[in-house]
């Protein structure tokens, strides 16, 4: 069974009902089951603190996620920071890259609409765009 880790881009979109969002991932995330890392979590109040996102309150927009998109969290673990080690220096965001290590290291399948993310795909990452 496959299992999608959303991105969070793919979160907001959803959450938003925004254009962007594939057919693809919009199909993935209708399917699910749907697993959404404590990393996007941290990127949205990150950038909302920052005044470059705008979710009103990350804690209340965090559960909220979790329950529209019938969404299981993922913790950060050791394993997944290690898998970054071996990651090639493909995207310099370093939320992207926790999300990828995650994704290999749990065998799931990132659903994304970041285009560089792919160029992951020879490291053992299966994605969706």
């Amino acid at each position: 069974m496959t299992r999608y880790l959303l991105d969070t881009n793919i979160v907001l979109f959803v959450m938003l009902d925004d254009a962007r969002l594939s057919s693809t991932a919009r199909g993935a995330v209708a399917s699910g089951p749907n697993i959404i890392s404590v990393a996007s979590y941290w990127e949205v109040l990150v950038k909302s603190k920052k005044g470059n996102l705008e979710v009103g309150d990350p804690r209340i927009w965090w559960s909220q996620a979790l329950r529209e998109l019938n969404a299981i969290p993922l913790s950060i673990r050791a394993e997944h920071i290690e898998g970054l080690y071996n990651l090639r220096p493909i995207h310099k965001d370093p939320f992207d890259r926790v999300l990828v290590a995650q994704a290999i290291s749990e065998s799931l399948t990132l659903v994304t609409a970041d285009s560089a993310i792919p160029q992951y795909s020879s490291d053992g990452l299966h994605v969706l765009v």
